[in-house]
């Protein structure tokens, strides 16, 4: 038998899959089967999630492990930021450790424990890099600049104020004041069209709606590349605060805490220029949901169900509950 874990950051859910404690560890067609049948909405194990977080042996010097993301349609991540707290906090009890590194596809990234949030939310801090603003890093193409930084861009949006950021996945992001900019059928007419067949993004791109609260206060709505609309977007809300103190440089500091609501519930960011470059802090809950015992075969065949498998609930999500609904509550 082995464990797979349920798992989520701000209500962005993954089940943490850790190859090396199989036998024989999953090819990537196998990933990319196992990821489609155990995140699917409808017949998938547990209600679904946004994607599956793989844990690998390091595979640079001086880190602990790697994390590879395989969002719900197969398709590979470079970041996580929600799903990187979640495998920092496993690493964390698995290897006895507070402070370490993990790799992921761009980079070696820093996590470390945190205080709970609340009583039975843990949480951890990672760190958000690389990060870029040229074209190639999105990449964006027939949009006649080589970066947005806070511009119209009329072939995208009418009237919207546009910003794009690779942290190192891509991110366009646009600060609203309309709560009909913020719905489903705005947001995701984007967001669908941009992740589809379209001259500008051919790659796809993760689409951040935010709208100013006050003082270091955000809240952020995502459309993901791969998934659709997520509760929260760890990397999106790291990138959407870097925005924030780029652009609206009375409202949002450097190096003081930004409060990002977002509708899976409340991170903390920090946002840093440092030795000519920009990294974010990401802070927040690092939450186990459930521990599924199955044999490993299920996982090589993608057929893992409640049937085969031997599912406990953690507990944790009651107290998750609980501090979200103790949040101030935001007014759109």
């Amino acid at each position: 038998m082995t464990e797979l874990l349920k798992v989520h950051g701000s209500q962005n859910a993954f089940f943490i899959l850790d190859q090396t404690t199989l036998d024989q560890p999953l090819t990537d067609p196998e990933l990319v089967k196992l990821t489609q049948q155990i995140t699917d909405d409808e017949h998938g194990l547990l209600g679904g999630a946004d994607g599956v977080l793989v844990v690998n042996k390091p595979v640079r010097p001086g880190a602990q492990a790697q994390m590879r993301v395989i969002n719900a349609d197969g398709s590979e991540a470079s970041m996580c930021g929600n799903g990187l707290r979640t495998v920092a906090r496993y690493i964390a009890a698995r290897d006895g450790l507070d402070s370490f590194k993990v790799d992921t596809m761009n980079a070696s990234l820093r996590v470390r424990r945190q205080p709970d949030l609340a009583s039975g939310v843990p949480a951890f801090a990672v760190e958000i890099s690389p990060v870029k603003f040229n074209r190639q890093a999105l990449p964006f193409e027939n949009l006649g600049r080589e970066r947005i930084i806070d511009e119209f861009v009329p072939e995208l949006a009418p009237r919207l104020r546009f910003t794009t950021i690779a942290v190192p996945n891509p991110h366009l992001i646009s600060f609203v004041n309309d709560k009909s900019e913020l719905s489903d059928e705005f947001m995701g007419n984007l967001g669908e069209w941009l992740n589809g067949d379209n001259p500008y993004f051919t790659d796809g791109v993760n689409i951040n709606f935010a709208k100013i609260l006050g003082h270091n206060q955000l809240f952020v709505r995502t459309f993901e590349r791969g998934v659709g609309f997520t509760n929260a977007c760890g990397t999106g809300m790291s990138a959407t605060s870097l925005a924030f103190a780029l652009t609206h440089p009375d409202q949002g500091d450097f190096d003081q805490p930004i409060d990002v609501f977002n509708p899976g519930g409340k991170v903390r960011t920090i946002v840093h220029h440092q030795e000519h470059a920009y990294w974010i802090e990401l802070i927040g809950n690092a939450t186990f949901t459930y521990q599924i015992e199955v044999d490993e075969s299920a996982l090589h065949q993608a057929n893992v169900t409640a049937d085969n498998a031997d599912v406990t609930a953690t507990g944790e999500q009651e107290a998750y509950l609980k501090f979200v609904d103790e949040l101030p509550k935001v007014e759109l």
